[in-house]
């Protein structure tokens, strides 16, 4: 990769509040030769780290809540779970077979054989405890508790099947088939720590573990709203100056694959009152917003001009492509003087409000969750068709992964690149290649670092 003077080709991240008939064309971010004074950086402008910085310094994870273990599916422990009793609890069975003392048949084979009065029968759950004598045996099933006098368990397989009397063809090894109380862990043993997400496996050891509640950090609630007046649902048909809304349906599944519940409210027309009423009604039931649209410097940017005057929100530039608008903040206290619910002010086109959610709002849903593992796994790749960066601006372009044995290899998921209006092609990228502030040439066979983000 190289840092070549900046190429008037490159695509610009324009500040006007529409664009054309591109998709959610307000924050319109464009591919054609501008003069190098439209897309000059501010020196006010952040960089992404100190971006991303300021934003993971306002959240943390959410308050713990005790809950069931249906209701901790998927959530992240706030305390460690220790084992109310051994596991297993007692001596059992780990074959379907007969529980005897070793020193009775350990001299069966097939040529000479054993017989032995059966002179119990266990299931497992059973209560039953018969003292097993010598020259007894017990019929027994996996998971039943051992009775006493017996050391070991000779497998169904290895006998006739007898339920009066059981003929054994082969000698057991010592404690054969026995599992013994507290092998898994002992009472009072850490069986889960703090942090760790639970899954289907955690699941069974904290059950195992004999906890019937767990503290969880919950998922936090966030409400997706996509803003403008052009904004129509899906399938309803469109007249001049109006396109479907996209994003709102993009970034709810973008929240929901984070872990978090989102809460998609559609779009809302370029109505101040409209949207501040809809941010006040939702304020008390959600932990977060994400928005989409009218953060820019425009006559119809709405979002900035509800928020802004709060006092608790910046706006301003970042110095990344897709991406440059952003907004982050918080709405206002509660009544009690309780932080008010997070906000995520993205720009309105789809790539861009991707990019923007990768970036900054994916990590802070994360954190509060509970995770330490906040941010998308990279990987270096070879790329496999070269491209241009705006300099300046550190550029997330999508593409497609490709592995091929011990080669990853990465090319534009469109030829459009990483214009901010591609949302077909959107659907194409597995990962985002991230190209430095510096760098304004990637050519095939450089490496570059990706973020996997699928």
């Amino acid at each position: 990769m190289t840092g070549h003077e900046h190429n008037a080709s490159h695509e610009h991240e324009h500040e006007g509040r529409r664009g054309d008939a591109h998709p959610h064309g307000r924050d319109h971010e464009q591919a054609h030769p501008t003069p190098a004074d439209d897309c000059a950086i501010p020196a006010s402008a952040r960089s992404v780290a100190e971006q991303q910085g300021a934003v993971l310094a306002t959240v943390a994870p959410l308050p713990p809540a005790r809950v069931t273990l249906d209701e901790a599916r998927g959530l992240v422990l706030a305390e460690d779970i220790r084992s109310a009793t051994d596991i297993p609890p007692f001596d059992n069975s780990a074959m379907d077979g007969y529980a005897v003392r070793r020193v009775d048949v350990q001299e069966a084979s097939a040529a000479a054989p054993v017989s032995l009065p059966v002179i119990a029968d266990l299931a497992a759950g059973t209560a039953d405890n018969p003292r097993i004598g010598p020259g007894q045996v017990a019929r027994i099933m996996t998971g039943a508790p051992m009775p006493d006098g017996a050391d070991a368990v000779v497998p169904i397989e290895d006998t006739d099947r007898g339920t009066d009397t059981v003929t054994i063809v082969r000698a057991p090894v010592p404690s054969a088939h026995l599992r013994r109380a507290g092998e898994d862990v002992r009472a009072g043993d850490t069986v889960l720590v703090a942090g760790v997400r639970m899954g289907p496996t955690r699941l069974a050891a904290a059950a195992s573990a004999g906890a019937g509640t767990v503290s969880a950090h919950p998922a936090p609630r966030v409400a997706v709203i996509s803003t403008g007046s052009e904004l129509v649902p899906p399938g309803q048909a469109t007249g001049r100056g109006q396109i479907p809304d996209s994003n709102s349906f993009l970034l709810a599944a973008a929240v929901a694959e984070a872990g978090g519940v989102p809460v998609r409210l559609g779009s809302v027309a370029d109505d101040e009152d409209a949207l501040r009423e809809l941010l006040a009604a939702q304020a008390g039931l959600v932990d977060a917003f994400v928005l989409s649209g009218g953060v820019s410097v425009g006559a119809y940017d709405v979002v900035k001009a509800v928020l802004a005057p709060l006092g608790t929100m910046r706006f301003g530039p970042v110095r990344m492509q897709p991406g440059k608008p952003q907004g982050f903040g918080r709405w206002m206290p509660g009544p009690d003087g309780s932080p008010g619910p997070v906000i995520f002010a993205l720009p309105g086109n789809p790539v861009s409000a991707y990019v923007s959610f990768e970036v900054f709002v994916r990590p802070a849903l994360r954190r509060m969750q509970g995770h330490t593992d906040l941010h998308r796994p990279t990987v270096t790749a070879t790329v496999a068709d070269g491209w241009t960066s705006p300099s300046g601006r550190a550029q997330y372009m999508p593409v497609t992964v490709e592995r091929d044995g011990a080669l990853t290899r990465v090319r534009r998921a469109t030829s459009g690149g990483s214009g901010s209006h591609l949302v077909a092609g959107l659907g194409q990228a597995t990962g985002l290649a991230i190209v430095p502030e510096d760098v304004t040439l990637v050519a095939a066979g450089d490496l570059v670092t990706v973020m996997l983000t699928s």
